[in-house]
């Protein structure tokens, strides 16, 4: 049974009209949609025999000649799947060697469909599939046509892709629950080698700090140009809501979300930050185990100072043994948030997504983001009260909800 750290002193939100604390069921997995996503039709022999290394493609790592990959070099039909080109400004202390520079990103939007979508699902290598996948020129086939559906951003964690590991999976389930998620595939390793278990380390950091800081700055460009696309495809224009655009980001996703918020992020040992460029479409985002540093080297500036201005909505789930995304360095940076906040500690889980927890992590990220971005009334009541997640793991709220809700 999972239950509640209460935090003496700290306030609710504006709609629970001091209602008692609650521990809430879970929501089903998967949501009520079910779910299609676009075209990203790929020839897997290209990578190697059977597929073997088509997720290091979709990853953007080098093979070990150092020739580039990417899973824009896997795409058989790559006229019809969603692409955008991000222009690096010219800006050598963000970007690096990468600063005025061109970099291709592929995306993937998935987004609830109609009961009766008899398209195919297109099956991975690594035993997942795609569901009811477009192909060709086909158009999405969201389950009202007539509907303006809110929009989830979705930044996966450092090195992954939207295909990889659980990624799939866990933007399929937001999809289901009545977004269009738009994920690009990052291609981290295009920029640095850096490896998540290096992240724990602020020395091999600061050795690559410029790579890293390029290629962490870099993402929240892809991200506003992938929104940029979908909102003024031919395709998808009439079926989303501009107004309503939350964000979920994993890992290293979540430190990205920050930087949408305008968070400034660390770029010298001498732990200066600067701004990347808040995208204010992002009305409210979920981090789960959202990357804000090490105690030795802060991800946003010394003592966290770049989150200072930060007033986006943001609700962190962190696990308590997690030595790459800190519960305590989260807990320092969440305190500097200007916005509605929330910190929900999932106890003994180490970083990477955790099974067990699946239920209780969507229960509290469809929450919040029901709330904050679409602003159904049930989901404010609930999120102003709620302190735990029935059964599952043990989450533990660190962090009341901290603000007023969204209007």
């Amino acid at each position: 049974m999972a239950f509640a750290l209460a935090i003496a002193g700290c306030g609710g939100g504006s709609d629970g009209d001091g209602a008692a604390p609650t521990i809430v069921p879970p929501l089903a997995l998967p949501g009520p949609y079910p779910v299609a996503c676009s075209n990203v039709a790929q020839d897997f022999e290209r990578a190697a025999p059977g597929g073997e290394q088509a997720q290091a493609y979709w990853e953007g790592k080098p093979a070990a000649d150092g020739t580039p990959r990417y899973v824009a070099d896997l795409l058989t039909d790559p006229a019809n799947a969603l692409s955008v080109t991000v222009n690096a400004p010219n800006d050598a202390n963000l970007y690096g060697s990468f600063a005025d520079k061109s970099v291709q990103y592929v995306v993937l939007a998935c987004y609830p469909t109609t009961a009766d979508n008899s398209r195919r699902d297109f099956f991975l290598p690594t035993g997942q599939l795609v569901p009811r996948m477009q192909i060709g020129a086909e158009a999405p086939l969201l389950a009202d046509a007539s509907t303006r559906y809110p929009v989830i951003a979705f930044s996966h964690g450092l090195a992954g892709s939207p295909l990889s590991d659980e990624h799939l999976v866990v933007l399929s389930w937001l999809a289901s629950f009545g977004y269009v998620v738009v994920a690009p595939f990052h291609g981290d390793p295009r920029f640095t080698n850096l490896q998540i278990d290096d992240f724990r380390d602020a020395v091999t950091v600061l050795a690559h700090l410029s790579d890293a800081v390029a290629m962490r700055a870099l993402r929240p460009l892809s991200i506003s140009a992938a929104l940029d696309l979908v909102l003024a495809h031919p395709q998808w224009r009439d079926h989303v809501d501009a107004a309503q655009i939350g964000g979920f980001g994993a890992s290293l996703g979540g430190e990205t979300m920050m930087l949408m918020g305008g968070a400034a992020l660390t770029t010298s040992p001498g732990l200066a930050s600067s701004s990347v460029g808040a995208d204010p479409r992002i009305k409210a985002a979920v981090g789960y185990e959202p990357y804000f540093g090490q105690a030795l080297l802060p991800a946003f500036g010394r003592d966290q100072r770049g989150l200072d201005n930060v007033k986006l909505p943001y609700l962190a789930l962190s696990g308590t043994n997690d030595t790459t995304a800190p519960l305590v360095v989260t807990q320092q940076g969440m305190a500097r948030l200007q916005g509605p906040r929330q910190l929900v500690a999932l106890v003994g889980v180490e970083h990477g997504f955790d099974v067990a927890s699946a239920n209780d992590i969507l229960t509290w990220s469809v929450t919040f983001l029901d709330a904050q971005v679409r602003g159904i009334p049930t989901a404010r009541t609930q999120l102003s009260t709620m302190t735990s997640v029935a059964g599952g793991a043990d989450d533990r709220l660190v962090i009341p909800l901290d603000g007023p809700l969204a209007p």
